[in-house]
């Protein structure tokens, strides 16, 4: 197994009461004795993990809602995390929250154990959106929450920001980043809307007054323009940060660099011995088989085989960095992948600079189409 640092992602599946009508993210109601059960359950996860001396540079702590988990419970795993994984002192440790599961001095206790980011779930600035979301906050709060963390020396804030939902305009569009954007924060996550199998928005789906795929486009162009003037330039498809501000963490995503995930849910991606190929593995959504585990890491699943040209390709051209082609092993499949980039470029879709290939803002548009118009350039190569 290749010895760069991983990244470290502990999913934390409870939400207080019941869940938003859009989410299909796996959580369960919070539980104080659960809660309790799988704190030590991780712990013991990242104790006895069987991958030889590992180190990481970066834990994400991801939801549901971990701030539900409260100061002691969340200060011990992240102890339990540099015992296991050393965490140099320049470690990137992200923490997402809710608007209203916050307090200024949970916040500050927080900051002094050692979190570096926090990424809060606002999704809009506006109430009425807010409440047709089923989020139980207002956006009043959602600032409150934001101020304390900058109070509380958090100099690395995200904030969420959900698009193309029921009702939205292009006014409130514009009311939402510039309510976002006048605060300190250094990084927006900007979502488009997907309505997903099994939620209550899915149920009604008919129903909801959801914007028309040429509004969606409109919708996410407008948001992207205004965060590149606001000082936010998009660094991936949905995610635009200051300088500095980017998510470490994800970056390790959409690189194909190699992280752990822990917890029903979580999946990991974890490469070989001098190889760019690993394999990717998940826990299943269930908690309770996860916290009766003597052993958790017999409970993985295998997805299959992860690192290979085409997935690297796939996920590169999220970034706005792009994908560099000297990285391929195949020169007819470099030549073969230019030149198709060519011909996408001359249509406005993507944009060729050395031999790296990146997608522009109207490629990012049809980002699946153009993705595999180039994959199936390689696969010919």
């Amino acid at each position: 197994m290749n010895r760069q640092p991983i990244g470290l992602y502990l999913h934390i599946p409870f939400c207080r009461g019941d869940k938003c009508p859009y989410c299909d993210f796996y959580s369960l109601p919070f539980e104080e004795d659960l809660a309790d059960a799988y704190t030590t359950a991780l712990i013991r996860a990242m104790e006895d993990h069987p991958f030889g001396s590992l180190q990481a540079d970066t834990v994400y702590f991801g939801g549901g809602t971990p701030t539900l988990l409260g100061e002691k419970r969340l200060d011990a795993l992240l102890q339990a995390a540099v015992r296991s994984f050393g965490l140099p002192r320049d470690s990137e440790i992200t923490l997402e929250a809710n608007p209203e599961s916050v307090t200024r001095e949970l916040l500050q206790s927080l900051r002094l154990s050692g979190f570096t980011r926090v990424s809060v779930g606002v999704q809009s600035g506006v109430d009425t959106e807010l409440a047709a979301l089923g989020r139980p906050h207002t956006a009043a709060q959602a600032r409150q929450a934001i101020l304390w963390a900058h109070q509380a020396g958090f100099a690395h804030i995200s904030a969420d920001l959900m698009l193309a939902i029921p009702g939205q305009s292009e006014e409130s569009l514009k009311q939402s980043t510039s309510f976002l954007t006048s605060l300190p924060v250094d990084h927006i996550s900007a979502y488009l809307l997907k309505i997903e199998e099994g939620t209550p928005y899915h149920q009604k789906r008919r129903e909801l007054p959801l914007p028309d795929e040429d509004a969606t486009a409109d919708c996410y162009l407008l948001c992207a323009g205004l965060l590149e003037v606001a000082g936010l330039p998009r660094y991936e498809i949905s995610n635009f940060a200051r300088p500095g501000g980017q998510c470490r963490h994800n970056l390790k995503y959409w690189r194909c660099q190699p992280y752990l995930g822990l917890g029903p849910a979580a999946h990991s991606y974890l490469q070989r011995e001098d190889s760019r190929q690993g394999r990717r593995c998940f826990f299943a959504k269930d908690l309770q088989v996860f916290v009766k585990a003597d052993n958790p890491y017999t409970l993985l699943q295998e997805e299959g085989e992860g690192g290979s040209e085409e997935e690297r390709l796939m996920l590169a051209l999220r970034l706005t960095e792009g994908f560099d082609a000297n990285t391929l092993e195949n020169p007819l499949g470099k030549g073969s992948l230019l030149c198709k980039a060519r011909e996408l470029a001359s249509h406005g879709l993507c944009q060729i600079q050395g031999e790296t290939v990146s997608l522009t803002g109207d490629g990012m548009l049809v980002s699946n189409g153009v993705t595999l118009a180039l994959l199936e350039a390689l696969e010919v190569g």
